[in-house]
């Protein structure tokens, strides 16, 4: 498979008018475009062609603005609707036997064999229980989630991600991966045994002990120093005083309610090289308009004949009031049951949720990539966060869009916008833009509305919610 880097990226945001527009001039210009080129990762590295017309016919909307007629920025948008016919190849470098190389080229392993872990555990000269948040963090580190990382950040790592969201030597990289503590007792050349729930997980060499600069990682990676942010409240009042940089050397994967494949496993699973694997990241249950999502991005014109869906949520910790990993977990493998469909399948991340917008959505890309993925969906305000006081955004709705497109051809993934679903009493899910232009009528339902009928034992709509899902919710609230 290869590593493929889009001729262009993806126009900055569009408003709801400005989109109507565009979704008008895609209509005026479909009947000129010409079928779209795309290279296929075969062995032969054959070239397939993939109609572009009947998509963005069929969405001929926010989502066509943005997607189906991606162009460098510095195009205006006139010219994008006229020149897409005749530039809109992809351009890549081939290897056959490679869906997509991990980040930084190879995936990192740090599992130590079993016969050598009984001399590691013995050369330990203090024991540290992780917390939620670094037990997610050691396994990803231990099983190559977070390739090309071998330890937690060193001090001038973790001023490189933080300042310029990359590692010292230029890999893009979004968030840091730290490890910290209040214990004054361990020092530089410490041997630590990493303890999660009674289980021996990792041992850590510690190479750094170092005061973070709180406040410049809060502002840098958060977008905002403010407590209110939940990210800020967890690196400014959760974490400890210093930071621990080290090699890390797993021993033993958490104990789970929630089995979590590694990337070599989930990489193990995928279809063959030649076959586009799109991410949908999620940390809450998945209702109808996920779905529909996440199932109508295949038709992205950017994606690949044949191509399949890893639905990849997130499991570990995320903010105080979403519902537990576990629960979470059930929803989905009473759903991927019902559902059974061979386009969609599944896996889940032991990944700690930060809150933290666009920077997070780039943590998210790299993790996918490591895991197989050459496809990532980007959702309005994707990892955002409201204000604890007054509920409002801390980043706007396409802010992860943008920077996801503009690194995207750097980390060598293609990103497809999410499109923006709305359910109708008269034609069932379609774009809001659709919905608009159309004079359909809209069903609502928020997110409040939703917990407070599922509390009171109310029926919730099917075309909200998963009957299967639903009753779940119930049994475990």
């Amino acid at each position: 498979r290869p590593t493929c880097t889009p001729l262009f990226v993806a126009p900055s945001p569009f408003t709801p008018s400005r989109s109507l527009k565009m979704a008008s001039a895609i209509r005026s210009t479909i009947s000129m475009v010409a079928p779209r080129a795309t290279i296929r990762a075969d062995a032969k590295a054959t070239l397939a062609v993939k109609p572009v017309a009947r998509v963005a016919v069929k969405n001929a909307s926010a989502f066509a603005a943005r997607s189906a007629f991606q162009s460098h920025p510095a195009l205006s948008a006139a010219r994008q609707a006229t020149a897409a016919a005749t530039r809109s190849a992809t351009v890549c470098s081939v290897a056959a036997d490679v869906r997509i190389a991990p980040h930084g080229g190879a995936l990192i392993n740090l599992m130590a064999p079993a016969d050598k872990q009984a001399a590691l555990i013995a050369s330990c000269t203090k024991t540290v229980e992780l917390s939620d948040r670094n037990a997610c963090d050691v396994e990803l580190l231990s099983v190559g989630g977070f390739s090309p990382l071998k330890g937690f950040c060193t001090q001038e790592e973790y001023l490189s991600v933080v300042k310029n969201m990359a590692l010292p030597d230029g890999t893009v990289f979004g968030l840091p991966i730290v490890m910290d503590t209040a214990d004054e007792s361990i020092k530089v050349g410490d041997t630590i045994l990493l303890e999660y729930k009674g289980e021996k997980i990792a041992i850590m060499t510690v190479s750094e002990k170092y005061l973070p600069n709180k406040p410049l990682e809060a502002k840098m990676c958060y977008g905002t120093s403010s407590i209110e942010h939940p990210g800020v409240q967890m690196i400014s009042m959760e974490r400890g005083k210093y930071y621990l940089a080290g090699a890390v050397t797993g021993l033993a994967l958490p104990t789970r309610d929630f089995p979590c494949k590694t990337p070599a496993e989930v990489r193990a699973m995928l279809p063959n090289a030649s076959v586009d694997v799109v991410a949908f990241q999620c940390r809450n249950p998945v209702h109808r308009a996920h779905y529909e999502l996440f199932t109508r991005a295949l038709d992205a014109p950017n994606v690949g004949e044949g191509g399949v869906v890893l639905v990849h949520p997130t499991c570990g910790p995320t903010q105080d009031d979403d519902i537990s990993g576990v629960t979470r977990y059930k929803t989905y493998e009473v759903l991927k049951a019902e559902l059974n469909n061979p386009k969609v399948l599944w896996a889940y991340l032991p990944y700690s949720m930060h809150m933290a917008g666009p920077r997070e959505a780039i943590q998210h890309m790299i993790i996918r990539k490591n895991y197989g993925c050459t496809h990532f969906i980007i959702g309005r305000d994707m990892a955002g966060s409201k204000s604890c006081l007054d509920g409002e955004d801390f980043y706007g709705a396409y802010d992860a869009q943008d920077l996801a497109n503009s690194k995207s051809a750097e980390l060598g993934m293609t990103t497809v916008p999410s499109l923006n679903l709305c359910y109708t009493e008269e034609e069932g899910y379609v774009t809001a833009d659709e919905a608009d232009a159309k004079g359909l009528t809209r069903k609502n339902l928020s997110g409040t509305k939703f917990r407070t009928m599922l509390r009171g034992g109310e029926d919730i709509p099917e075309w909200f919610a998963f009957k299967s899902v639903v009753k779940v919710l119930r049994e475990n609230a």
